[in-house]
């Protein structure tokens, strides 16, 4: 199957040379406390599904207080991913954490495959901060993929007015037992790029016009997010601003 997903440390570094480091890692936990320990503002992971490019990844965001090590353990314990910081930053901490895993096409590694590897069940989150704390956290990661979300506007070729512009689209209720949690909408000019978010009721999203250049060619895409945090794209074909 091409590629095969084991266990990274990401290890950065912050002094007079900034290096960030990648490299194998394997067996073995963190440094703990005897302090009861604190929860993940945030530990969120989640499969996003590109319909359109036949290809799909594994994403993670977390967030916490100044916390200096991470380690992400899957169903059976095993480290998935770890990041430590170092030099500087072990003293200082880190908040937010954002990743995303490759996303190789599905001819390459087709969704069967995908799942076999990261299968469902929870996942655990464990930290700790700069003062020593264990930090925790856990998500229950499902295969729930919303379907692909049916763009019926703007359609390959189409010509928009500037000032009078609507991305439009049919509801995601499939397949049976999703529950559709947010859209978001993408679209891109150049190297201009507007995103907004919005609920599960939403149909359509109109473009404000102080973003769109006349005469201009725009792409972009719609997401559907699950309330597993799964979400499936959608990608405009390219179109035109009149």
């Amino acid at each position: 199957m091409g590629r095969t997903w084991g266990a990274v440390a990401v290890v950065a570094v912050l002094g007079s040379a900034s290096a960030v480091a990648v490299a194998a890692a394997g067996g073995g936990g963190g440094a703990t406390s005897a302090q009861a320990p604190v929860r993940y503002e945030q530990s969120d992971l989640y499969i996003e599904y590109n319909a359109t490019a036949g290809d799909a990844g594994l994403q993670l965001g977390l967030d916490a207080e100044d916390w200096r090590q991470f380690t992400l353990l899957d169903t059976k314990g095993r480290r998935l991913a770890e990041v430590d910081a170092r030099g500087r930053l072990r003293s200082f901490g880190l908040t937010e954490l954002f990743f995303e895993a490759a996303e190789p096409s599905f001819k390459e590694l087709p969704f069967r495959e995908f799942k076999k590897r990261i299968p469902e069940g929870t996942y655990r989150f464990r930290g700790v901060d700069v003062d020593g704390r264990r930090v925790i956290g856990s998500d229950r990661l499902t295969h729930v993929i919303p379907a692909a979300p049916k763009v019926t506007f703007p359609t390959r070729g189409a010509r928009v007015d500037p000032s009078n512009f609507k991305v439009t689209w049919e509801s995601v209720t499939r397949p049976a037992g999703v529950r559709i949690v947010s859209y978001q909408v993408i679209v891109r000019q150049g190297e201009r790029e507007l995103s907004m978010y919005l609920p599960s009721t939403a149909t359509s999203a109109t473009i404000p016009p102080e973003f769109v250049r006349s005469g201009t060619a725009l792409t972009g895409e719609l997401l559907a997010r699950e309330r597993s945090g799964n979400q499936t794209i959608t990608e405009f074909p390219t179109f035109r601003s009149a």
